[in-house]
């Protein structure tokens, strides 16, 4: 029999939304039935509408389908926004004559003999204090490595609060900080501001706002795909990264004869934007919004047999679902092999990402030298090859079921890659296209393999008993890691480039080699598997016959 109290606090609960006090209350009163939840509630405001349209549910596939579209315009976003800080240092520290982008990329003529740029001699002339001066390219340098440096450690935190918030919230926080910082930057034109201070510290909050992005739109893709066709999926979706990165360039560098300070307003206008977007549309899983999954996407965290409809009110027996503690989804089996891998293939792939542009204008291709513009352009091949990488690496792990296998052998091609670019790239356009091309596809390939489909099957491994609160976690620490290595390459190739830029390709090569090596024991556990399931096929095989 339920007496007046708990009928004074049930009452009182029907208006509170906490899940915390719902359950107390259900403990208290453990005989009252559990309402059925109203999953109209958590959806966001967007899918309501869209719904009210269609006067109808959004089938499951519609949800997937949102949720592919919304996240890869989002970090496609956060990639433009950061690409913009390279494109605008030939603005504020202008040591070549051409610093735009030309908009005819591929036409031989342009590389050679690119148009007069339209640019003012006086912005080329002076630069902009503090960087313009002899130590301009060093300060450029250190801002590089403060923002990386933060966007490294913020990860591990970004990881560890997305797992215990409402990803949807804390994504649009992080893009629209990212907005913020990344116009403010923009904004010290205008303000006239020539303290190094004042980019220093809007560098450094806007690595900070940056780090929210990569966990959160891993954990809900990874909540939203299953495993079977995750690699694949995951491999297209990461184009986001390269697609970024290029329209980054084009939109900055497009932007700089108005002013290099509309470089960082319009795409920090752009992320915020978005941002917004993201609070209307993105449905963190299914179990947010009410949605049915396919028989085909059972294999995800939740058990088969479990409604995809939880009740805010829990029996007294069930265990409440925890997020995973920092050092304990360290010790999920895989998770710290990948995390060194991936250390050293984002040195490769972010060395390439910073100084790549730099590398190609200052090497001579056919006895002729590329101008800035040109040496940028060419550079997007990299890029281009990374898409095409990334989608093979995820269709290639799935075909074999095997991620370790495909990311070593992966990153073992890089190897040979890296030496021919060095060694024949210089011999003509044609060949440097190509093999920067391949190098692309080698060196991005795992890199997009295990900051997606990898953080994604690792963020839901059985050792976490259905535990699916660990996504963001595991993905903060795999390129939280990952990004520690995008920090030091750079830096270590300003320092060893004055010498030799051969010594810097060595340590690419050498970096490449160690990341296949850290991944030697899952690859012999892979292939150890694969031969025990051929013998068990052929006995089963033998018995039918």
């Amino acid at each position: 029999m339920v007496d007046c109290f708990d009928l004074v606090v049930l009452v009182f609960l029907s208006i509170e939304t906490s899940p915390f006090l719902f359950l107390r209350a259900r403990i208290h009163m453990g005989s009252l039935p559990e309402p059925v939840p109203d999953c109209n509630r958590a959806k966001p405001v967007g899918i309501r509408f869209v719904e009210h349209i269609k006067k109808g549910g959004l089938s499951y596939r519609s949800h997937q389908a949102i949720v592919l579209v919304v996240t890869f315009l989002a970090y496609a976003s956060y990639h433009a926004a950061r690409k913009t800080t390279s494109i605008v240092k030939s603005a504020l520290d202008p040591q070549s004559p051409d610093v735009g982008l030309k908009f005819v990329p591929w036409k031989a003529s342009y590389f050679f003999n690119p148009p007069v740029s339209t640019t003012s001699t006086s912005m080329q002339g002076n630069g902009w204090a503090p960087f313009n001066g002899l130590d301009g390219t060093t300060l450029l340098g250190e801002l590089d490595v403060a923002f990386l440096a933060v966007y490294a450690i913020g990860m591990y935190f970004s990881g560890h609060l997305g797992d215990r918030m409402n990803l949807r919230i804390f994504l649009t926080v992080g893009m629209i900080g990212t907005g913020v910082f990344t116009s403010l930057f923009g904004a010290g034109y205008w303000a006239n501001i020539h303290s190094i201070y004042f980019f220093f510290i809007i560098q450094v909050l806007a690595g900070l706002f940056q780090s929210t992005g990569w966990p959160s739109v891993v954990a809900v893709v990874g909540n939203w795909c299953g495993k079977s066709k995750r690699g694949l999926i995951m491999g297209i979706w990461n184009a986001h990264t390269s697609l970024g990165n290029i329209l980054g360039s084009l939109i900055a560098s497009a932007l700089l004869s108005y002013g290099w300070g509309w470089s960082f307003v319009v795409p920090g206008f752009v992320i915020a934007f978005i941002g917004l977007v993201v609070f209307l549309f993105l449905p963190v899983s299914p179990e947010s919004v009410g949605a049915e999954r396919d028989v085909d996407e059972l294999d995800s965290p939740k058990k088969n047999g479990e409604s995809v409809k939880e009740p805010l009110l829990k029996l007294e027996s069930d265990e409440e679902e925890k997020a995973v503690g920092f050092m304990e989804a360290w010790r999920i089996p895989g998770v710290a092999p990948f995390a060194f891998c991936l250390f050293f293939a984002k040195l490769v792939a972010y060395t390439f990402l910073y100084w790549l542009p730099f590398y190609i204008s200052h090497t001579a291709i056919d006895g002729q030298y590329l101008s800035s513009g040109a040496a940028g352009n060419l550079s997007t091949l990299f890029d281009i090859g990374g898409i095409l990488g990334g989608i093979l690496a995820g269709h290639i792990s799935d075909q074999l079921n095997a991620r370790a296998i495909t990311a070593a052998s992966f990153m073992y091609c890089a190897i040979p890659a890296l030496f021919f670019f060095r060694s024949y790239g210089h011999l003509s356009l044609t060949i440097n296209m190509a093999l920067l091309f391949i190098t692309g596809m080698f060196v991005n390939g795992p890199y997009a393999l295990i900051t997606t489909a990898v953080s994604a099957d690792l963020g839901t491994h059985s050792s976490l008993k259905g535990n699916s609160r660990a996504l963001a976690t595991v993905t903060a620490i795999i390129d939280g890691t990952g990004s520690v290595g995008a920090a030091i390459g750079p830096l270590l190739t300003g320092y060893i480039s004055a010498r030799s830029w051969s010594a810097v390709f060595t340590m690419l090569m050498s970096a490449a080699l160690v990341a296949g090596l850290f991944l030697t024991k899952l690859v012999v556990a892979e292939v150890a598997a694969k031969f025990e399931q051929s013998r068990h096929k052929e006995r089963v095989h033998e018995d039918l016959a």
